[in-house]
């Protein structure tokens, strides 16, 4: 059994949304406040609450820097280095005597944010998480404008939020110490943000430059779900990304966002224990189409065609059409990146005129091939394993040539394989 953090980002992900769920899970959440507040980022002050949203209770997080709560992670200076923001909304910087003095104390580069998070009064650890997920960012922003690195310019406001967020996110997965972390797929949002650059389409070039490799979706609710500090501390700190494993759930936590939308805005956390490995650990498509004009030959070709470039599987089921015609459904299973050229030899060897595709998160034993001796031959053996699970089948091909060659019966063969 493993210590197992199932985190469900259904309505998408912000720095303070995951701290305030590990929050939630942390029995010791005024400790650690406390320990927050007193760390040494300048002008940080970070609070909880409880936020109700569409009936549900979780808890809220606040950072306020000099007494200012930014609804941005990131803002950028006028300098125009840039990096996007968590609502939809820009807030323009002020000038009065707090924010004087936030100037007063400027982390606008990487440098800058790098001495500052090295001196906090946290363990080594959690500053070399915090530091990784910020290179994460200013990755993503190096790449988006065409900028070195070491030149891009944060505003101070939104750095210390950001900052606040993601020490504390590391800091509260320290205390936690979950053995594994799994992410769902990630809802962006859609529509558009605005930015202090102009509006841009959502997931914001930041947030889709981080989110590479990650499954993530759109729908029809309108803004931005995931802010690249979200993005980033999920991609950093995922084991994996699937759907919810078997667990045996011993707590379940909401983290409030800011916005109100028709759906609970949170991210929620699942606390608790499963079996090693009981994810599902691949994603596949499922590829058909309904066929009713087509020779069963002509179908059975299309099918091994399909096998024959890459297919997972392919096969065939019987269904009855409208006015009661009888018909094939033509089903192939691929790896995500066959589904183009899967569909295209099904629309050119089939009669259909449009094929269906569907996504599934799978379970799969790992394989692999050795060989026995046996008093009828040498029999390869395919060992499948995981889940805590291990089965045996002796390969077809060899169980029947050697009952051939002995002149014995295909079960005798098998029966001796599996006993040796």
């Amino acid at each position: 059994m493993k210590k197992t953090l199932y985190l469900e980002c259904s309505m998408g992900a912000a720095g303070d949304m995951l701290m305030a769920a590990l929050l939630e899970l942390y029995p010791h959440p005024d400790q650690f406040l406390q320990t927050m507040n007193s760390l040494g980022i300048p002008g940080v002050s970070v609070n909880r609450s409880i936020v109700e949203k569409c009936g549900i209770q979780g808890t809220g997080i606040s950072v306020t820097v000099y007494g200012i709560e930014e609804e941005s992670a990131l803002v950028p200076q006028s300098d125009g280095c840039l990096h996007h923001q968590e609502s939809n909304s820009v807030r323009p910087y002020s000038h009065d005597h707090d924010n004087e003095h936030v100037r007063s104390h400027s982390y606008s580069t990487m440098k800058d944010i790098t001495t500052l998070i090295n001196g906090l009064s946290v363990s080594e650890s959690v500053k070399s998480h915090a530091l990784a997920v910020y290179d994460l960012i200013a990755m993503a922003e190096s790449h988006i404008h065409g900028i070195p690195v070491s030149e891009i310019h944060f505003h101070e406001v939104g750095t210390l939020d950001a900052i606040a967020d993601i020490v504390g996110v590391c800091l509260l997965l320290e205390l936690l110490a979950p053995e594994r972390i799994i992410v769902s797929p990630i809802h962006v949002g859609s529509g558009q943000v605005k930015t202090a650059h102009g509006i841009l389409p959502v997931p914001a070039p930041a947030t889709a430059y981080i989110l590479q490799g990650v499954p993530f979706y759109s729908s029809s609710i309108q803004g931005e779900l995931c802010t690249p500090t979200g993005a980033a501390l999920l991609k950093y700190f995922a084991d994996s990304f699937s759907g919810m494993p078997v667990m045996q759930v011993e707590a379940v936590a909401y983290g409030m966002g800011k916005r109100d939308f028709e759906a609970v805005n949170c991210l929620r956390a699942f606390w608790g224990n499963c079996t090693v490995d009981s994810a599902p650990n691949e994603e596949i498509a499922e590829i058909c189409c309904n066929l009713d004009d087509m020779t069963p030959e002509a179908v059975g070709f299309v099918m091994q065609l399909l096998l024959d470039n890459g297919a997972l599987d392919a096969f065939i089921i019987p269904i009855q059409m409208k006015k009661s015609r009888p018909a094939h459904m033509l089903v192939c299973l691929c790896a995500l990146d066959r589904v183009s050229e899967m569909a295209l030899l099904m629309l050119k060897h089939t009669s259909t005129n449009g094929v269906r595709q569907s996504n599934y998160f799978r379970y799969v034993l790992k394989s692999n091939i050795s060989q026995r001796d046996t008093p009828y031959g040498k029999i390869r053996i395919k060992t499948s394993s995981g889940y805590g699970l291990v089965k045996l089948k002796p390969e077809y091909e060899d169980v029947v040539r050697c009952a051939k060659e002995h002149n014995v019966s295909f079960d005798t063969v098998y029966q001796a394989a599996l006993s040796n």
